[in-house]
């Protein structure tokens, strides 16, 4: 596997940026795998409650990815200070970068899916569940292709922001005061409709960071809109465990997550 540099996702500068707040440029970190085959791609979303970026739920990911034939590119989006609308904007730009470079990486640009963590999860939930094409404000060729993504991928994630969603997240993204208002539109579950696409979603049962409800939920919302939904829910394992290498019982998703893209129809063409 041949691992890319960061690339920003901007190359003339991304929206948002300030003197005001800490330079923070979102990048995309593309990792190929070997070969000229036609093959889908994911966009990867480490989480870390909108405050940060946990390393191992970024590079990691991406290189299981590459063991399944599917191109990988690590999403670095902007965290606290920065707020809304920026994370979910450097998401729907890597999507749509992903699409638009679709020739240069080999990847199937009508397969692009998003899979988070976490805090990168919620963002990846709201990815698929807010509509966001065509680009309100398109400032170049990139903003012309679709945010949305063609698959969701949801680890332990941030769902909602009522009350047994996230709190830390909830701030970090919308400040101390955010209204009612603000918590509807931020809970994914409550806009999953028929463009939501095909999502794959696992927990642990006892997750002390972020409750099992919020996956459990999300489904049920999926399934009430006849949206091909997978859930699994293991019994212990504490947050933010990624490939969960020390929790065998755990690490088993990767090979069902893997097992569901491949039902889907997402292998590498030959």
């Amino acid at each position: 596997m041949e691992t890319s540099k960061p690339l920003p996702l901007w190359e003339s500068g991304a929206p948002g940026i300030s003197s005001a707040t800490p330079c923070q440029v979102p990048t995309i970190t593309p990792y190929s795998v070997a070969g000229a085959a036609l093959r889908p791609a994911i966009v990867v979303c480490p989480g870390g409650g909108y405050g940060h970026l946990a390393p191992h739920e970024g590079g990691p990911i991406a290189e299981w990815l590459d063991g399944i034939g599917i191109a990988g590119f690590v999403c670095h989006y902007r965290v606290a200070p920065y707020r809304d609308p920026w994370p979910a904007t450097d998401a729907r730009r890597a999507i749509r970068w992903v699409r638009h470079h679709a020739a240069r990486y080999g990847v199937d640009p009508t397969r692009v899916g998003i899979l988070g963590f976490s805090a990168g999860g919620h963002l990846a939930a709201y990815a698929s569940t807010h509509g966001a094409d065509p680009h309100p404000e398109p400032r170049d060729a990139i903003d012309a292709e679709r945010g949305r993504p063609d698959c969701a991928v949801l680890c332990y994630p941030v769902i909602s922001f009522e009350s047994w969603g996230h709190i830390g997240s909830a701030r970090n993204l919308l400040g101390r005061e955010p209204t009612a208002d603000d918590h509807r539109e931020f809970s994914n579950h409550l806009h999953v409709d028929g463009d939501t696409p095909p999502t794959f979603l696992w927990h642990t049962a006892d997750d002390a960071g972020v409750s099992v409800e919020n996956s459990l939920r999300h489904a049920l919302a999926c399934r009430a809109a006849n949206v091909p939904c997978e859930l699994h829910s293991f019994p212990s394992g504490p947050h933010g465990l990624g490939l969960a290498p020390k929790h065998p019982h755990v690490a088993q998703w990767s090979a069902l997550c893997a097992n569901w893209l491949a039902q889907l129809g997402w292998r590498a063409a030959t």
